[in-house]
């Protein structure tokens, strides 16, 4: 049994990973800030220990898996060093841990969580299967044929990974303080489709990825008639979304999800694309499909008397458009209010424009001050530059969250991917 340390446990892709070698039987223990975040119940829930940072955590026998957040400075890392234990970055060790079984890393400017957890839903009623979903969430089983990950172009960090299959959802501009277009975000996924040993399962609707070159062959799917699988029929209700596929041309199946919204479609049809590749019937993709319960933080609900409060990870235009789609397909009777927390100072100067063209939908606008990053605490604009874009917008804080009572019946809409949970807790307990 080899005992292994997490720096920084609470991480996304970090605490599911610990939770995968836990499952496997092997030591797991990791430490981070004392802050409670979502993803460590799944630690709590396995016994796994949390410690705080400290360097007098490091003791002999151990191997220090590194968060990418953190630097090499950091003191745990250095006590690694001086007693000479082994230190493996995250992403360098899943990318060897992976060769054991069949892999398929799912990657993508937009989608990737939603996609991982419904293609870990599907396969593992086919097959036993491990996954990393970067909600927070893993698992690891014994005798499992499958691995599905999410795979995170940040700072290039998924050419660590060398996978049978890579899912690629869609090639947008993000990471504006890594990435300096939308040239070398292309650059990057192109330098993971040479990486990959079996197929690229792509969105052909998407451009970018129009242009992918590969050793292996790339199949497409989308709502174009022209794709490998393509959606069509398609119909829209309250209860979810039906579609036809059609494999190049040719009926392939139905399929219902109980899910809402354009890219819930295209999601499914990457997950049918690669079942339908690897031999995996249809009536039991169709079975799997039906009992799928989502992820955690994409548009998971909570209803209160007569409104419905939905808890959205959109920290990006795409998404933002995507999150209030899926809530005017659910509920097209009901006011729609957005509460939107900008994520890092360089993504809200980036997409400063963007961001005001796809909170314009909603009925009713409200902001939540930037969250800033480790990384960038401070930047050269503020929440007011993008409010006064927006008409009727108001800028929200945890002292006047009590004028969000005055619509009755409405969907109010979460979303960042920083801290806007509290906000939500606090209307929530006004609401009780």
């Amino acid at each position: 049994m080899t005992r292994y340390h997490f720096t920084g446990i609470k991480g996304s892709g970090m605490s599911p990973l610990a939770q995968i070698l836990f499952d496997a039987g092997e030591y797991v223990q990791g430490s981070d800030v004392d802050t409670f975040y979502f993803t460590e119940q799944p630690l709590r829930d396995r016994g796994i220990e949390i410690l705080t940072f400290d360097e007098n955590n490091i003791t002999e026998g151990l191997t220090v898996i590194a968060g990418n957040a953190f630097p090499d400075e950091h003191p745990e890392l250095v006590r690694a060093r001086e007693l000479g234990v082994e230190v493996i970055r995250y992403h360098k060790f899943l990318g060897d841990y992976i060769n054991r079984y069949t892999s398929i890393a799912i990657t993508g400017a937009h989608g990737k969580t939603s996609t991982t957890g419904l293609m870990s839903h599907v396969i593992g009623g086919y097959m036993p299967t491990s996954f990393l979903i970067g909600d927070g969430t893993g698992a690891g089983k014994e005798d499992a044929a499958y691995f599905v990950m999410e795979a995170c172009e940040y700072r290039r960090h998924f050419l660590a990974y060398h996978p049978d299959y890579a899912v690629m959802t869609n090639i947008d501009f993000d990471h504006p303080d890594y990435f300096s277009d939308i040239e070398d975000v292309y650059s990057a996924f192109q330098s993971l489709a040479l990486q990959v040993n079996k197929a690229i399962i792509a969105c052909g609707d998407d451009e970018q990825l129009q242009k992918i070159q590969a050793n292996v062959p790339v199949v497409y799917y989308g709502f174009g008639q022209e794709n490998d699988f393509a959606a069509r029929n398609i119909v829209k209700t309250t209860e979810g979304t039906e579609f036809d596929v059609y494999v190049r041309n040719e009926f392939y199946s139905k399929f219902f999800i109980p899910l809402f919204g354009d890219h819930t479609v295209l999601n499914s049809l990457a997950v049918i694309s690669l079942c339908h590749y690897e031999g995996i019937p249809a009536n039991l993709v169709q079975e799997r499909l039906l009992t799928y319960g989502g992820v955690k933080r994409r548009f998971t609900e909570t209803k209160i008397g007569n409104v419905v409060l939905v808890d959205d990870y959109a920290h990006h235009p795409t998404e933002i458009a995507a999150t209030l789609q899926s809530a005017r397909q659910k509920y097209p009777e009901r006011e729609v209010v957005a509460i939107f927390q900008p994520h890092t100072f360089s993504r809200t100067k980036a997409f400063l424009q963007d961001f005001a063209d796809s909170l314009s939908p909603a009925d009713a606008t409200y902001l939540c001050d930037i969250f800033g990053s480790a990384r960038e605490k401070q930047g050269e604009l503020s929440i007011q530059d993008l409010a006064n874009l927006i008409e009727g917008c108001e800028v929200l804080t945890l002292e006047t969250i009590d004028h969000l009572k005055k619509y009755d019946n409405a969907v109010f809409l979460f979303m960042g991917a920083g801290d806007v949970h509290k906000y939500q807790e606090a209307f929530e307990a006004i609401l009780k």
